[in-house]
């Protein structure tokens, strides 16, 4: 029997698009050539005037929404928003959701092969920016031949990614949906990546991010990793909610093993994720968010970035994002009001932190769905 849902995209297939254009970056490299894999969802229209972009976070992926074969438990990460009768009403639009430059699911980056040397890049690759990313989703856009996106959407990571698509290439998109999001990552939150990037880079299996070529994986540094940062993703009334301080077995050991079924919650975050994800892949994620700062080349003047932007805004934020608060979105909004831009923004309450953005919520739901529902697009 199909778990699949009726409000389902259903069954996808990854597609892959190889370019030969060499790809200039910010940081003065090129990557001469690289795939990009990437799903779609619904139909693109005879106008081409529906297509919407899903920008990634971190963790994430091309796998959006839908199941990749029957019997499959999980839909993509975005499944939420992303369907028939969804916020993303697959009915209307066209959905293209690429996997980044440098992520680990397909798309070219550190484990894939250099055709210079014939081994796995590793640290060679390149650091990529969200200036870079926008640069190949364009290309991605000129191969399908969508000249405009409707909207380019995402949470987090995926939020700057549409900031920067506004910015970046100005009349080439109607809608920016910036969800949990922020103009430039906090003092703070550079630093939470920071210790996540050590603790990659101490494990003795790292091998100056050659562990490929040595058959090991850094799975302790990145275990490490993923368990500071899936702390940050959560608050801590979703923590005290489902676990409080319960045990995992009866009583105390009075050992340094996991007593705590909080401890025992990450720990399992942390392998799981250590057994899916590269780990050169994790700091070059990690890299793209410390670099991101629109406003930098104008003096910190976010306004004076968003004067040449043509886009319609929908941004939200949740109560207990303490990661990515309300306030960076209020930074947002504030900025597109100072420059005359067109600017739509909730905040919801929500207990799950930063993850609230992926988590069913129905006043979140409603009111994305009900903008998305404004966009006009030809039958």
């Amino acid at each position: 029997m199909s778990n699949i849902k009726t409000n389902s995209v259903g069954i996808v297939e990854p597609q892959t698009l190889h370019f030969d254009e060499p790809l200039s970056l910010e940081s003065g490299r090129l990557i001469e050539q690289y795939d990009i894999v990437y799903e779609t969802y619904g139909r693109l229209n005879s106008a081409v005037d529906n297509a919407v972009l899903i920008c990634h976070a971190l963790s994430a992926d091309h796998h959006a929404a839908g199941y990749h074969h029957e019997g499959d438990s999980k839909p993509g990460w975005w499944d939420i928003c992303i369907g028939p009768g969804k916020a993303i009403d697959t009915n209307r639009f066209f959905v293209v959701s690429p996997c980044n430059l440098g992520h680990c699911s397909g798309s070219t980056g550190p484990r894939s092969i250099d055709p210079k040397t014939s081994q796995a890049y590793g640290q060679d690759f390149p650091i990529v920016t969200v200036v870079d990313w926008v640069n190949y989703q364009k290309r991605l856009a000129d191969k399908l031949g969508i000249s405009q996106w409707a909207a380019v959407a995402g949470g987090s990571l995926g939020g700057m990614q549409a900031l920067q698509w506004a910015i970046q290439f100005p009349d080439m998109i109607r809608h920016a949906i910036v969800i949990a999001s922020a103009p430039k990552l906090s003092a703070q939150n550079i630093a939470f990546n920071a210790v996540a990037r050590q603790a990659i880079m101490s494990d003795a299996d790292f091998h100056g991010g050659r562990y490929y070529d040595h058959n090991t994986v850094p799975a302790n540094g990145l275990k490490v990793a993923r368990m500071l940062g899936h702390i940050t993703y959560l608050s801590d009334d979703a923590m005290g909610d489902k676990f409080g301080r319960e045990l995992k077995n009866d009583q105390l050991k009075y050992d340094y093993g996991v007593e705590f079924q909080v401890e025992s919650y990450l720990r399992y975050q942390g392998e799981s994720f250590a057994n899916r994800f590269d780990a050169n892949t994790y700091l070059l994620m990690t890299k793209a968010l410390d670099y991101f700062d629109p406003a930098e080349k104008e003096g910190g003047d976010l306004s004076a970035v968003f004067e040449k932007v043509q886009a319609k805004f929908f941004l939200a934020s949740f109560t207990t994002d303490w990661r990515f608060s309300p306030a960076r979105s209020k930074e947002i909004v504030s900025a597109l009001t100072e420059a005359g831009r067109d600017v739509s923004y909730l905040e919801f309450e929500s207990n799950y932190g930063h993850d609230a953005f992926l988590v069913h919520n129905d006043d979140y739901l409603d009111a994305f769905g009900a903008y998305m529902r404004n966009i006009e697009v030809s039958p």
